[in-house]
């Protein structure tokens, strides 16, 4: 589950790492009446949704006025921002970020991401702050440097300093780095997040470090835990059809294609909408009903599936070890029984209890076209969305 930056924000100083002051405006008359809250003769105005790279696509301005953030946050409200980051369709805009300016003598980058890879937490830290860590990446790899965190000791403060001295921070900075590092690892680690970043970490004109942007992510699993977190969830800068599949156990991530996909197993999953583009089509999602799915997890899946506009016809793979084809056929029954399913569907059933399913479909009387493998399931799907595009 991602955040948002002033949410973040407002994580980080709980911790007592250092934030410029701000506040949360969802009016242009509110965002005015923010900044002179805050004081100060200048104010970053900041659009606040789920996507990086807001900065070049319009989503954040610094201003001088109290008239000019007015206008400012008035130009941003109701616009969808679209970034490299968002889909073609952008996030919507409803809420604002109005924050003191802070005046910049260095940029640093400091995040913190669970590496899956070596099963290890990892900082990564660079002099390049203020670029996107996946160009820096790819165009300098040399200017990051990587911390991996061993589970059993956590972040030591002598990694700390070793980071800070390898950002080239002066002495006298050297203590309040180790400190705000680790108390961003704090946070991280207490709140079971999954990614943490700062960037810009800023080193101001005074001699200080300020977290001058922030993004956090968190693990879904964990967020029964953290009902505090799971409060912070804005459901409006998510994929309505992740959502809804989401609030009912089902592992689901939209895509933009229009053939929509039923599978038990990630790894199957993954190989039948490879399956789909060598046919020449185009998966509309990802759908992982999992193991021992039962005739209502079907029907929910179905719901899941029907739920994307695009989808032209469905194609449901199949390959029963704890499932059974029996349970999975009553539910696609079901299915067309209750909820009128009105586009062409495909389906290949293998494994435990496949004669029995496989019976059931064919005794059903049911429009429903069979396969009998998952590459002639893949064609068929294919072509049965160009028979319906065509007609």
């Amino acid at each position: 589950m991602d955040i948002h930056e002033y949410q973040a924000k407002e994580i980080l100083a709980r911790f007592d790492v250092p934030v410029p002051r701000g506040g949360l405006a969802y009016s242009p008359e509110q965002a005015s009446y923010r900044c002179t809250e805050i004081g100060g003769s200048a104010w970053v105005v900041k659009a606040q949704v789920h996507a990086g790279g807001r900065g070049a696509a319009g989503g954040v301005k610094i201003c001088y006025s109290d008239h000019e953030v007015q206008d400012v946050a008035n130009s941003m409200f109701g616009r969808r921002l679209v970034t490299k980051q968002s889909a073609p369709r952008g996030k919507l805009i409803y809420r604002v970020y109005v924050e003191e300016a802070t005046d910049i003598a260095r940029e640093l980058y400091f995040g913190i991401v669970l590496d899956r890879r070596i099963e290890r937490v990892c900082i990564i830290a660079s002099t390049e702050g203020g670029m996107e860590i996946e160009e820096l990446a790819t165009s300098k790899p040399e200017a990051l440097i990587r911390t991996t965190i061993e589970p059993a000791v956590g972040f030591l403060e002598f990694q700390a300093r070793e980071i800070a001295f390898a950002l080239g921070l002066p002495p006298t900075l050297t203590a309040q780095a180790t400190r705000v590092f680790r108390r961003a690892y704090r946070a991280f680690r207490d709140l079971e997040a999954t990614m943490l970043e700062i960037n810009p970490l800023v080193v101001t004109t005074k001699g200080s470090l300020v977290a001058v942007d922030a993004k956090m992510s968190f693990d879904d699993n964990a967020l029964f835990r953290h009902l505090e977190i799971s409060e912070l969830r804005d459901r409006s800068q998510e994929d309505a059809r992740e959502s809804h599949a989401a609030d009912r156990g089902l592992a689901y991530v939209g895509l933009d294609g229009n053939i929509g996909c039923m599978i038990n197993g990630a790894g199957l999953a993954m190989a039948t909408m490879d399956m789909i583009k060598l046919a020449g089509g185009e998966p509309a999602n990802f759908l992982d009903i999992g193991g021992g799915a039962s005739p209502e997890r079907v029907l929910k899946a179905f719901r899941a599936v029907l739920h994307d506009k695009n989808v032209e016809t469905m194609l449901i793979n199949i390959f029963a070890g704890i499932n059974r084809c029996d349970w999975v056929a009553q539910g696609i029954i079901d299915a067309f029984k209750q909820l009128e399913v009105k586009i062409p569907v495909v389906v290949r059933l293998a494994g435990t209890h496949v004669e029995e399913g496989q019976a059931m479909l064919r005794d059903s009387g049911l429009p429903i076209i069979t396969a009998d493998s998952l590459a002639d399931a893949a064609q068929k799907a294919v072509a049965v969305v160009g028979s319906v595009s065509a007609g």
